[in-house]
């Protein structure tokens, strides 16, 4: 592995966060899982999962590490979120459950499950900006849609005219779960995100 490789985290509360860390694995990044602030604090980058985004929400309270990932958000560190993960990370929700609450930092409003029930599943061959080569095979779970975007997000991948894969900054999210197909060139895309962020603040 190469010496310089970011340390990554992912949000270790709900979800398929073995698979992430695998994918991170792969991309040339150390992968940890994250549950506390202290393990937070310890990071150059993060990943939200998959899950259900209504306990990743609760759960994150709980452990006390909602605020600290709102304020390391805001202050540029690099987070991907998956499917749940993508709507705890748009400042909107559109149909939010009660008491839920995000994370924020992409200007965006999302729509939960828009893509049906858990036996509406369904892959894609998707076209991703930033991810060279032949399309992303998309595997969609209850997953989200973007329903608009802010003028400073960058639409990165549609399905059938819905918006499934944006970034704003330093923040990347995708309704779809690349962690699942043993395709890590969204994960790469993110790594890289996290190195170039690294370098950046060391000048």
């Amino acid at each position: 592995m190469n010496r310089e490789a970011p340390v990554i985290g992912v949000l270790a509360l709900q979800g398929d966060v073995r698979e992430h860390l695998i994918a991170l694995a792969a991309a040339d990044a150390v992968a940890r899982p994250v549950r506390r602030p202290e393990e937070l604090a310890e990071v150059d980058g993060l990943v939200i999962p998959g899950g259900e985004s209504t306990t990743i929400s609760k759960l994150a309270v709980l452990f006390g590490v909602m605020e600290p990932l709102r304020a390391r958000v805001r202050a540029g560190m690099p987070v991907y979120g998956t499917c749940a993960g993508m709507i705890m990370l748009a400042d909107k929700i559109l149909d939010p459950r009660s008491g839920q609450e995000t994370v924020g930092g992409i200007d965006m409003i999302v729509r939960r499950n828009a893509f049906g029930r858990q036996n509406e599943s369904f892959e894609a061959a998707l076209d991703v900006d930033g991810v060279a080569g032949e399309p992303v095979e998309a595997v969609f779970i209850r997953a989200p849609w973007v329903e608009s975007v802010g003028a400073g997000t960058e639409v990165l991948a549609e399905h059938e005219g819905h918006i499934v894969a944006v970034r704003q900054g330093n923040a990347l999210a995708t309704s779809f779960h690349p962690e699942l197909t043993g395709d890590h060139r969204v994960h790469g895309l993110f790594v890289d995100m996290v190195r170039a962020n690294r370098t950046a603040a060391s000048l």
